[in-house]
Formats: structure tokens, C-alpha cells, sequence
């Protein structure tokens, strides 16, 4: 009898054994008692997955363009374009930023490296652009804008062959242009498109340069740009540089890292000297910074991580309560070999940890399916959208750590109950 009585105590193969017994017996039971459990684990990985992936593209997105940009516009940026609602009045009455400007803070600015002066073209005039090749080829809808050489410093932008825009080019209007790699396969395919010929709504261009590959942002394609001089881009599109829109970006970057404040600052004051902004008067210009943009990145996704939490949570406690009178009735049907194990010398600590560790496996096995559930759901999403999902092992660790926590609090007051049991009573029990 002591040898048996020793095998009760602890938490040993045994209680181990007992529980996957007792799982297995009762197969659709468990099965519909673990759904809450798998559905707040699966819940769990999936959404730490997105939120994951979702955070390091638009990291590496902000990266490939550069951690220290500080750009100047007329407009505040928004999130989903004209989707967002119409502009506010007092963005619409600011005065446009002008080449000027840009000069001035390139002059006045002693912590600056460059400064970049951008002009796109968007809107119906975007849409009537034709770019194509002489023999006929015609880009698929590239970025189309007007700048100077400081665009490449600005915007962590570099040539792969070629060159890229110089003085000379801003002086002259040249016809010259630099293209992404994408808009140059489209173009010309596997053929060096270096000294080749574009015609931008029927004017011949020389393609000068070729950029590095940088991939995609926000949406967008970075590779599928094509870019001229400033000069001869507001020779072509006047309407562009005269109308009331946001119609130049000046974007800047530090000479050092480390001093992007400070330099922010300098401009700062130095565009509201020129726009004779007095003391208690606030900005009548926008700010875009890559690091105040990727903080309201990770606010969003860490919102939406909230709310999948809260979701999860209560899918948990609906598994947690399931897993709870799943074993009061367990307990109930098993009154008899309860008092035959107490009858054969096992404490109620025994019989507490035989049915907590019934509970703690219970939930386990639905931690398990959920994380593997996850896990799926993340690699179907990678393999069908080309998302980078991807589960980190804290998250792992956390889904399964949340799930026995789960029987564990939940399973104290079925095993208390089992524990409480009278043998004698118990023994009676039909």
C-alpha cells in the first residue's frame, strides 16, 4: 500500500497519463470544451503574426527612405488621401512652399546635408501623362516628378548605373531623366536603358540614370519612378507650380543623425521668418518626419493588437469556464474512483493534483492546436498575400503559457471539490 500511496503524490507521469486518458475517452467533449481555448490561442499567434510583420515592413519601409527625413508641405498628412474627408479651411488658405524657400533653408541652415525640392504630378493631369519608348512600349504608371540633385542624399536614394541630376541639369531645363528599375524593365526589358530615348507626353527625354532597387511603400512601388529636372518639369506643368494644391515638398535631411531636432528646428525658424509668422501664431506648414510617421504606425497596429486581445481574452475565459464544468461534471461522474483512490490511501492533495493536472493538460492540448491553428493561418497568409506574418517564439511561448494558466485557474475549484469528497460517501456513490 505505501509504494501505491507514494505514486499519488506529486506531479507525476501518472496524474499525466490519467488526464490524456481521460481527454481520449471522451473525445467530443474535449473537442467542443477546447474551442474557446484553441480560438483565443489561435487568435493570439495569428495577431502577434500580423502586427509583427505589418511593424518590420513598415520599418524597413521608413528605413530604405531614411530614419532622419524631415519633409516641408502645405498640407498635413493623412491617412487614405481624399477618403479622409475634405481639407480643412485653414490648410487650404496657407501659402504654397516655394523653390525660394528650399534655397533659403539649404543657405540658412548650417546642420543641414541636403535639401531636396519635389514637385509630383497627381490628378487628371497624372492621369493623361504618357510615358513610352519611341517604338511604342508605354510605362505602367509611374511616379512622376520634377527635382534637383539633393533628391538622392534626401531621400536614400542611389544610382546603380548612370548618373543622377546635376546643377547643370537644373540651369538648363535639360531633357534628361533618371527611372527606377521597374519602370526601366517595362521600357526596355533586359536592354541598358542608359542613353536610351522616353517620351514624356511626346518630348524626348535621355535616360541618364538607373536606380537601386528599394521595393515597395505604403502601397506604393518606389521602383516605378521616373524623375526630370525641377526646371524643366515647371516648363512643362505650370499649372502645377502655380495652382493653389500642395504643390512642393521640400524634404531635408542632417548632416549628422544625431542632430535631426536640432536642424528641424533651424528650418523651422527659418520658413517662419519668411512667412512672417509671429511668435503666438502656429505653423502654417506641415511637418512629415519618417520617425513621427512610424510612431503613428505602431500606434494603429498596436490598437488593433488591443482589440484582437480583448477578442482573445474573451474567448479564453469562455474556454476557461467550459474547461471548469467540464471537470465539476467529471468530478461528479467519478465520485466512486475518487473514494476508491482515498480508500487506497491517497491525501486529498493527491486527488486536488490528479484533477488540476486533468485541467492544466486539457487546456494544454488546446494551446497546442491553437498555436499550431495560428501558426497556419500566419504561413497561409505569407504564402497567398506575400506578407511578411511571422510568429515570434515569445508569442509561442506566451499562447501556451496563457493556455495551461488557463486550466490552472479554472481547474482549482473542480479539484478543491474532488478533494473535499468523503470516501465513505463516496464510496456509496452510484
Amino acid at each position: 500500500m505505501a509504494s501505491r500511496h507514494a505514486g499519488f503524490r506529486g506531479i507525476g507521469s501518472e496524474n499525466i497519463r490519467f488526464a490524456l486518458r481521460a481527454l481520449v475517452s471522451q473525445k467530443l467533449r474535449s473537442f467542443l470544451t477546447l474551442l474557446g481555448i484553441v480560438a483565443g490561442v489561435a487568435t493570439v499567434i495569428a495577431m502577434v503574426s500580423f502586427v509583427s510583420g505589418f511593424n518590420a515592413a513598415v520599418t524597413d519601409s521608413f528605413s530604405a527612405f531614411g530614419t532622419t527625413l524631415v519633409q516641408f508641405q502645405k498640407y498635413e498628412p493623412r491617412f487614405g488621401g481624399g477618403a479622409s474627408g475634405p481639407l480643412p479651411e485653414e490648410q487650404k488658405r496657407r501659402r504654397n512652399l516655394t523653390i525660394e524657400d528650399a534655397e533659403a533653408l539649404k543657405r540658412s541652415c548650417p546642420l543641414v546635408a541636403a535639401v531636396s525640392q519635389e514637385r509630383y504630378l497627381f490628378g487628371p493631369a497624372a492621369t493623361s501623362l504618357t510615358i513610352k519608348t519611341p517604338e511604342g512600349t508605354e510605362a505602367n504608371g509611374p511616379t512622376f516628378l520634377g527635382t534637383n540633385p539633393d533628391y538622392a542624399p534626401a531621400n536614400n536614394s542611389f544610382i546603380q548605373d548612370g548618373r543622377f541630376l546635376v546643377e547643370a541639369d537644373i540651369t538648363h531645363a535639360s531633357r534628361t531623366c533618371v527611372m527606377g528599375p521597374e519602370t526601366a524593365n517595362v521600357l526596355f526589358g533586359r536592354k541598358d536603358p542608359i542613353g536610351r530615348t522616353v517620351l514624356v507626353n511626346g518630348i524626348a527625354f535621355s535616360v541618364v540614370g538607373l536606380l537601386e532597387k528599394k521595393g515597395s511603400f505604403l502601397g506604393g512601388d518606389a521602383d516605378n519612378i521616373l524623375m526630370i529636372p525641377i526646371s524643366t518639369f515647371d516648363e512643362m506643368f505650370p499649372q502645377v507650380k502655380n495652382g493653389t494644391g500642395d504643390n512642393l515638398h521640400i524634404a531635408t535631411v542632417p548632416k549628422d543623425p544625431k542632430q535631426m531636432n536640432d536642424m528641424m528646428d533651424q528650418e523651422v525658424a527659418v520658413l517662419r521668418a519668411r512667412r512672417g509668422l509671429r511668435a503666438n501664431q502656429a505653423n502654417d506648414f506641415a511637418i512629415f518626419t519618417s520617425e513621427a510617421q512610424l510612431k503613428t504606425f505602431q500606434q494603429i497596429t498596436g490598437g488593433i493588437a488591443g482589440a484582437m486581445i480583448l477578442i482573445a481574452g474573451i474567448a479564453l475565459l469562455v474556454g476557461g469556464v467550459g474547461v471548469m464544468n467540464i471537470m465539476l461534471v467529471s468530478v461528479t461522474e467519478r465520485t466512486r474512483e475518487i473514494g476508491i483512490r482515498k480508500a487506497l490511501g491517497a491525501t486529498r492533495k493527491d486527488i486536488a493534483m490528479q484533477f488540476l493536472v486533468e485541467a492544466v493538460s486539457l487546456t494544454g492540448v488546446g494551446g497546442a492546436i491553437g498555436i499550431a491553428v495560428g501558426l497556419g493561418i500566419a504561413l497561409l497568409v505569407r504564402l497567398v498575400f506575400e506578407f511578411p506574418a511571422a510568429a515570434p517564439l515569445w508569442s509561442i511561448a506566451l499562447g501556451f503559457g496563457v493556455s495551461t494558466a488557463v486550466g490552472l485557474v479554472f481547474g482549482i475549484w473542480p479539484a478543491l471539490k474532488a478533494a473535499k469528497q468523503d470516501p465513505i460517501e463516496a464510496l456509496r456513490y452510484e
